[in-house]
């Protein structure tokens, strides 16, 4: 699919953050080439004005201010909250490379979130830094379903690249999210993956403006036996389920010594935090 691209001048790449447990964000780009079915970022097409697919347009943004790593010590920031850093053109454009080579030294708390193995290509700068957290995301080990959702890497390749973080000594987590109703297998996934992940924070799915008709199309059509729970979820708005699977996670998390974080319905924990 082709994806059309464009640079625009930003004055600045640090903004404060409304998620929990970070105070700054830094998005690199605006629009992601990953094209998740899911993403709840499509709703940006609203501020910046793009008409095209979510999916279809990439916004390099470029900033000749250096950044204000004052503003930033001692901070939790969170790269990226509305497009994936290391999307396909991170490769040609080098954005995120050039962010994090200005906070190599900045005594801060970063964490990183992706579904490429590109983000190999910095644990050279992951080494030099004081407090990095790399986030890879999977919700899923059937590679089937994973191309039904997403353009971005592999399930194995995404694997293979938390593997090959933790043999490098860079803290690892896995990013469960979001969780599908009944098709996200979550014990499975630790279970594959516990030598060399760090930590597992988990979310659930959230349905909402034009992609919710989309991902309820796809359960009808793909997985029949579950479309009047996902309706019930969904459309009925009934939370019964998320309440009793969290619960559920935490029990397994804490009888297996498992760290973990909840981002379940991350906009209420937000509030709290206030």
């Amino acid at each position: 699919m082709e994806v059309i691209e464009n640079k625009i001048n930003v004055s600045n790449y640090i903004t404060k953050s409304n998620l929990p447990s970070s105070d700054y964000v830094i998005n690199p780009y605006i629009g992601c080439s990953h094209a998740c079915k899911y993403c709840y970022a499509s709703f940006m097409k609203r501020f910046t004005g793009h008409s095209e697919d979510w999916g279809t347009f990439i916004d390099i943004k470029e900033c000749e201010i250096p950044i204000n790593t004052k503003r930033l010590i001692d901070k939790n920031v969170f790269l990226s909250s509305v497009t994936d850093p290391y999307n396909q053109y991170e490769e040609k454009y080098k954005k995120t490379r050039n962010i994090l080579e200005q906070l190599v030294s900045v005594d801060t708390h970063l964490t990183i979130s992706t579904k490429s193995s590109l983000v190999l290509r910095d644990i050279d700068l992951f080494k030099q830094m004081k407090d990095v957290k790399v986030a890879l995301s999977i919700n899923t080990l059937d590679e089937k379903f994973r191309s039904d959702m997403d353009r971005a890497s592999s399930i194995e390749s995404r694997i293979d690249t938390l593997k090959k973080l933790h043999e490098e000594g860079i803290y690892t987590v896995l990013f469960m999210s979001p969780i599908f109703p009944y098709v996200t297998d979550y014990k499975k996934i630790i279970e594959e993956t516990s030598s060399f992940v760090d930590e597992y924070w988990f979310e659930n799915l959230n349905l909402r403006g034009s992609y919710k008709d989309v991902i309820l199309d796809y359960i009808e059509d793909n997985y029949p036996e579950y479309i009047f729970d996902y309706k019930k979820i969904f459309v009925c708005n009934d939370k019964t389920f998320w309440i009793n699977l969290i619960h559920e996670i935490e029990d397994y998390c804490e009888v297996n010594n498992i760290k973990y974080k909840n981002y379940f319905y991350h906009e209420a924990l937000v509030k709290k935090e206030k």
